[in-house]
This record gives C-alpha cells, sequence and structure tokens, in this order.
C-alpha cells in the first residue's frame, strides 16, 4: 500500500510516500519558498538519489503538482501513475474541541479545520491548502487529516482548563491543548509493544528539539502535556520562551512600546536558548560554545534541563509514580550529554543511567541501568509513519 503523507506548511510543503505496513519510505522531499521562486528537493532512499529543481510555485497547488510530476518521472521518480497512491494523509496542527482522532477529509472537516483557524492562525490555513491542492491534483483520492492535538484530548478538566473566567473556555474555547500529539502517540504506543504490551504503564514522554513538549501517559492515554492553547507554553525551546509570568509580557510592552502581536513574536522567535546563549537556537552550536567556556550558553543548556527536569518530577507525581521515561526527536535522540544532565537528580524516582548504554545516538535503546526502577528508552519519533497508519486504517475501512 502507498500512502503519500503531506505537511504542509504557509511556505513550505514536505512529502513522503510510505507504506504503512512495513513503514519503508519510498520517496520524500521538500517544497520550499512556494509563493516566492520554489524549489523542489526531492530523495529516493533506496538508491541515494537526490533531485533538487528550481519549479515556480506561486501557491501549494504548483507544489503538489511538482511532487506529482517528480514521482511519477520515468527517470527520478518511483511510481508510474499516481494512481497507485492509495490515499493521502495530512498533518493538521490544531483540530481544537472537535477531532479526539483521525478523521476522512470531507467538507464538514475542512469546514472544522477552518473553524480552528483562530487557534492556530500560522497552521491551520496552510494545512487547508495543502489538502485542497491534493484534492484538486488527485481528484477522488481519500484524505485523510491527522490533528497533532487529537492525542492530547483524554486530558481530564483539571489539566486542561485554565482558571481564568468561564465564558473564555464557553465562548472562545481557551484550555490547554497540547502539540506534537501524533508524536507523543507514536512513542508512547512504542513504548507500551517494547514493554510486552502492558498498557498499565506510567509513562513520560520527552519530545526534545528545537520545539519541545512532554506529556504524562497512563493506560495509552494522555493526562497532561506541557504546551498550552498555543506552543509557546511549556520548556524553553529553540527561539519560544516557554512559561513565563504574564506580567513580563505586560512590562515589556509597556516599556518598549510594543503590540501584543509583536510582543508574542518576540517570545516565539526571539528567545529561549536562543536569548539565553546569545548564540544560536540549535542545541549543538550551544553545546560547542559550552564546552569551550561559554558561560552564558551553559546556563542556556543548564536552564533546558533544570525545566524539563522539573516537568518530570511534576508528571511523576501526577501520574502517582513512573515506569518509564523516554526521550525522542531531535535532541532527546541524539544529545546524550543532555539525557544525562535531565536524568542527575532524578534518583530519588528511581532513575538510574547507564553512562555507556546513553553514549549513542538516534537507535531505539534502553539506556537506565538493570536495577533502574524506571525503565529509561531513547525512541526515534515517527510522525510520517503514525500518520501513513492512520490513513490507511480509516481508508481501508472505506
Amino acid at each position: 500500500m502507498n500512502i503519500l503523507v503531506i505537511n504542509a506548511g504557509s511556505s513550505s510543503l514536505k512529502y513522503q510516500l510510505m507504506d504503512p505496513n512495513t513503514g519503508d519510505v519510498t520517496a520524500k522531499g521538500l517544497c520550499e519558498r512556494i509563493g516566492l521562486d520554489g524549489r523542489l528537493t526531492h530523495k529516493v532512499p533506496a538508491t541515494d538519489k537526490k533531485v533538487e529543481k528550481d519549479i515556480p510555485m506561486p501557491t501549494h497547488k504548483e507544489a503538489i503538482e511538482a511532487v506529482m510530476a517528480i514521482l511519477v518521472d520515468p527517470v527520478d521518480g518511483v511510481i508510474k501513475t499516481v494512481d497507485e497512491i492509495d490515499a493521502v494523509g495530512h498533518r493538521v496542527l490544531h483540530g481544537g474541541v472537535k477531532f479526539v482522532e483521525s478523521c476522512l477529509v470531507d467538507e464538514a472537516c475542512k469546514q472544522a479545520i477552518r473553524d480552528c483557524i483562530p487557534l492556530g492562525p500560522l497552521h491551520n490555513p496552510a494545512n487547508l491548502m495543502g489538502i485542497e491542492a491534493c484534492e484538486k491534483a488527485m481528484p477522488g483520492k481519500p484524505q485523510v487529516a491527522v490533528f497533532d492535538t487529537a492525542f492530547h484530548m483524554t486530558m481530564p478538566p483539571k489539566a486542561y482548563r485554565y482558571a481564568i473566567p468561564t465564558k473564555y473556555y464557553t465562548e472562545d474555547h481557551l484550555r490547554r491543548y497540547g502539540f506534537h500529539g501524533t508524536s507523543h502517540r507514536f512513542v508512547s504506543k512504542r513504548c507500551i509493544e517494547l514493554m510486552d504490551g502492558n498498557k498499565d504503564l506510567k509513562i513520560v514522554v520527552c519530545h526534545l528539539g528545537n520545539g519541545s513538549s512532554l506529556s504524562a501517559v497512563k493506560d495509552g492515554k494522555c493526562q497532561d502535556t506541557s504546551m498550552g492553547l498555543s506552543p509557546l507554553a511549556g520548556v524553553p525551546m529553540g527561539t519560544r520562551s516557554g512559561d513565563i509570568d504574564a506580567c513580563v509580557a505586560q512590562y515589556i510592552m509597556n516599556k518598549e512600546g510594543m503590540s501584543a502581536d509583536d510582543c508574542l513574536n518576540m517570545l516565539n522567535k526571539k528567545s529561549g536558548v536562543l536569548a539565553l546563549s546569545g548564540v544560536s537556537s540549535d542545541f549543538r552550536d550551544i553545546e560547542t560554545e559550552a564546552n569551550k567556556g561559554n558561560e552564558d550558553c551553559a546556563l542556556a543548556l543548564e536552564k533546558f534541563a533544570y525545566e524539563v527536569k522539573k516537568y518530570i518530577g511534576s508528571y511523576s507525581a501526577a501520574l502517582g509514580g513512573l515506569d518509564c521515561l523516554v526521550f525522542t526527536a531531535g535532541v532527546g535522540e541524539n544529545s546524550g550529554t543532555m539525557r544525562a544532565s535531565i536524568c542527575e537528580g532524578l534518583e530519588y524516582l528511581g532513575v538510574k543511567i547507564d553512562a555507556e548504554k546513553n553514549n549513542m545516538r538516534g537507535e531505539e535503546a534502553i539506556i537506565s541501568t538493570p536495577d533502574s526502577k524506571v525503565t529509561v528508552w531513547v525512541i526515534p519519533t515517527n510522525e510520517e509513519l503514525m500518520i501513513a497508519q492512520d490513513t490507511a486504517e480509516i481508508v481501508g475501512k472505506l
């Protein structure tokens, strides 16, 4: 079975053609600079072939057409006709309160995605453009929307409600939603599989990268997550501040004469470890400079580890214990130094890291000692496979 997975951004579009049963990726690529000059990068993993082309892409429609053309290209393609694509799965950022699981795209689904644009103003319009572009390029082809927020919709009210006047919840649906849900679902599901299918586990998943979030999972269901109404909340990230006192924003706005939008832009794009380090939003660059003695970079790394550690402690309390601690995403999968810093001091929870086992990158492995009460895992995430599997399951029921 061939599933085309689409992740449409405002000026970019990522794609993978894959088998949902095996996880094998036949082709993958990126359309970027949509709305400008347009550029396509296409890769075929089986042969290590890489093709780069400058192609006019005024809109997502032309980007999708470029993807379809390269997939069936006699020289660079991997399929003979578009008919070999069984269905299309789309990453959609925000499903609001209406979507607790993935769904077949129809007019009602598209309208609901539009209705969530105020909650996801940067991503939902682009996600919708990707869907509509695929509809035009492949009429009648089944399409499935997979929502970043869906996995977190099992949170109880005590976790997702904000302590603000109720009308903002009932009228405007302001609440904790959480993001990276497809990754958290994939990784927690895989953890359960690796732990002999025992769903009765208390798991904390640490999705750590340029964007970072944690989730508390019990019985395979999300109980709490660090991001909130938007991806700005939680731990400090590459350029996002994470949790701050709202009065900090008010003070800066008053002092600098900033608008609310300008202040949010600063908190989203000019804060986090970029601001603390003064060097970069990339943890690899910061670690390199910290090792050279840069104190600001050292502080940025310490702050990040400290805040992640606090969330692990609070989620362990919320879950009533901890069975598994899982690291995933760019930093979580690849930085043994950061994993060690985060786990240092968690011995009271029963966390013991094996230094030798922790000296690894990007592999699925247990990095805790045999006598550790908490099993510490590194599990590479695969959001595209999760999207493909959801798509195959839903289309299989048609």
